[in-house]
């Protein structure tokens, strides 16, 4: 094999040996990689312009690398994305940019290399939003994260990225037309704000798209933790892969010596969107992770981006509680790891901790305790001694926020037994069970009673597959099946409460998320029940009412159905909150498309004969103070600014 270098460091392989390597490219690190060209260099922000103009040294990140695939093509094109860039505003298709098979990179209309030397080009930005999006696909993707393959919500496997939209102050994810759109936006001083040049903007739009796919049927959601639950992951995956840059991390750690809660030095992480915050509400940042905000303060929020900061601050407490173990640790010289070290150590650490435990999440409704239940159970499974405390220090995070109870951490922190079985009397092989959806119905189907199923629904296979996780260096879980269920309870809408929709029916989603290792070992399983009852819970109710006692499955099963009335009972309290505080209506279309700045937070269409209600695919701007009805409510926040109240970040329609 002959090899050369070339410039940025990588060596030249011929087109068969590059193939050959990137069939068995799992198996190499990342340094090997990047080495043999299986990894190519490009330059992005490291968080946008402005963060640029006022960090010296902190302008383009010029060691960003994205993995290298034969398909890659023009735009760019690769197996996962598509740029298409066309500004709606001015009707003008921009020239794509082409990529050079024999140097590896993307050349402009002129020939030029597009790199930080014409970062005022089109092409320019077509690079770099497709860099930051297939960098961090690959991190949602990769073993310390899912440790498998995401498929989007929409039919077909390419996501449409929209560079240059139009004009105007928004950039949204949208599952109708598959694509990724940033817009760009004049601020007061007549300064050009490009939404896709920002790394956050991009990550936090990009990772609606990701979760869209993860867990379709959040979508269709009136509880406000669910939507919240959707900017919550936006805002993380955008912090977290700012601190994944080694120039980025390494820059922090100087200024901060490893303590993220100094508050000066520690916003450069977790402030989200300098740029689009001052320029559209005159603050330093739109949102921030650097906060103490308890869940008792928004008890009957609706409002999902003030909710989200819940969560959002609760992981940020864990981050910075984990560097400042990892700054406690001795090396094996006897000296302290350095705050660059400590700092290094933690992102593949909250990797595990934060990406890991999305596949635990139930497929609907999810709320903030599910997150934390499933982010506590997912350390149990990969490392059931834990050594080193970690899952005490979460779950006190989460307690001190009150997303968990007292009650809760105990049980959750109670030493680890061993695991159930598969559920069910009649036997199905976790293999065969991961085969197909068909296989999968079947296990199901036949064991309805033992998974508090109800005998009268019509059960839905959304998606079973497996997954590889890594929990440390070299070190994999057993390879996991993942099942997730789900069925339609029908709903009726009763009363002048809900509005112009009385008389009307939707359905509740109900269904779980089951995690299953190749021996038939039970590891998770996160239930959304209905108030439908199963054949055990009537039984059991049957005893109770000729006055005997019902045994310990007949227990449970009652439980399970009560727990799914109180589920409709929250649902349809949810929905009248809505309904009431006009946040609910139909969705607006004009020549140029969705009507964003009128479209209602939750929007709600027939299908099958009966309404669905889902979370609106937009975010904008109010500039009406008494926005739902309710001027006085954030007025006093400290963290959340009033006057961006309106904006809501498009999450998928």
């Amino acid at each position: 094999m002959a090899v050369e270098p070339i410039v940025d460091g990588a060596l030249t392989l011929s087109p068969d040996d590059l193939r050959d390597l990137y069939a068995s490219r799992r198996f190499l690190d990342e340094g090997t990689r990047r080495k043999l060209g299986l990894e190519r260099r490009f330059d992005v922000y490291y968080k946008d312009p402005l963060v640029a103009k006022e960090n010296p040294g902190l302008e383009i990140d010029k060691n960003f690398y994205v993995p290298w695939e034969p398909g890659i093509g023009d735009g760019p094109t690769s197996a996962r994305f598509a740029v298409v860039d066309f500004d709606s505003t001015t009707n003008k298709l921009d020239e794509p940019s082409r990529w050079d098979s024999d140097a590896k990179l993307f050349r402009d209309p002129n020939e030029l290399p597009i790199d930080a030397a014409i970062k005022q080009s089109p092409q320019f930005r077509q690079v770099s939003t497709w860099a930051i999006v297939q960098n961090t696909l690959n991190y949602f993707e990769g073993p310390s994260g899912l440790g498998r393959r995401i498929s989007w919500a929409f039919e077909g496997n390419r996501l449409l990225i929209v560079p240059n939209a139009g004009y105007g102050a928004n950039a949204y994810y949208d599952r109708k037309s598959h694509s990724l759109q940033f817009y760009y936006f004049d601020d007061k001083n007549g300064q050009r704000v490009r939404t896709c040049l920002s790394s956050d903007i991009v990550n936090h739009e990009f990772t609606h798209a990701l979760l869209d796919g993860i867990r379709p049927h959040y979508l269709e959601a009136v509880s406000p933790q669910t939507g919240a639950f959707h900017e919550f992951l936006g805002d993380l995956t955008a912090i977290l892969m700012s601190l994944r840059n080694t120039a980025f991390r390494q820059k922090l750690a100087e200024r901060t010596g490893g303590l993220l809660d100094r508050k000066s030095e520690g916003e450069l992480l977790s402030s989200v969107a300098a740029e689009f915050g001052r320029a559209v509400g005159n603050q330093e940042y739109l949102r921030s992770g650097a906060n103490q905000d308890k869940l008792s303060k928004y008890k009957n929020e609706m409002e999902v981006h003030a909710l989200s900061t819940v969560l959002t601050g609760t992981m940020f407490d864990i981050l910075i509680k984990l560097t400042k173990q990892y700054l406690d640790r001795e090396r094996a010289d006897g000296k302290k790891l350095s705050a660059k070290q400590a700092l290094a150590f933690s992102v593949p650490r909250m990797q595990m901790i934060a990406i890991q435990s999305l596949d635990l999440l139930p497929p609907v409704e999810v709320t903030f305790n599910d997150y934390a239940s499933a982010v506590l159970r997912n350390l149990l499974i990969a490392d059931p001694t834990d050594p080193r405390g970690y899952r005490k220090m979460i779950a006190e995070a989460f307690l001190t926020r009150e997303i968990l109870t007292r009650e809760e951490v105990d049980e959750l922190l109670e030493p680890a037994g061993l695991y159930d079985r598969v559920p069910g009397d009649i036997t199905h092989d976790p293999t065969v069970i991961a085969s197909s959806r068909a296989e999968a119905y079947r296990y199901l189907d036949d064991n309805r009673d033992d998974l508090y199923i109800p005998a009268s629904v019509d059960i839905i296979v959304d998606e079973v597959f497996t997954a590889k996780k890594m929990v440390g260096r070299g070190l994999f879980m057993p390879k996991q099946v993942i099942l997730q269920y789900l069925w339609r309870e029908d709903v009726s809408l009763e009363g002048e409460r809900f509005g112009p929709y009385n008389g009307q029916t939707t359905s509740l989603l109900c269904g779980a998320t089951m995690v299953l290792d190749e021996n038939g070992s039970m590891l998770s399983w996160a239930r959304k029940p209905g108030s439908e009852p199963s054949a055990k819970a009537l039984a059991g109710q049957a005893k109770i009412d000729a006055g005997r006692k019902p045994n310990g499955e007949e227990a449970l099963a009652l439980a399970e159905w009560k727990a799914g009335k109180e589920r409709r009972a929250a649902y349809l309290e949810a929905l009248e909150r809505r309904i009431d505080e006009g946040m609910v209506g139909e969705e607006l279309a004009g020549p140029e498309g969705l009507v964003g700045a009128l479209t209602p937070p939750l929007i709600v269409r027939e299908a099958g004969g009966q309404l669905r209600f889902e979370l609106s695919p937009h975010f904008h701007i109010h500039d009406d103070d008494d926005d739902h009805g309710n001027k006085d409510r954030n007025k006093n926040d400290d963290h959340y600014d009033y006057s961006l109240r309106g904006l809501r970040w498009k999450t998928s329609s």
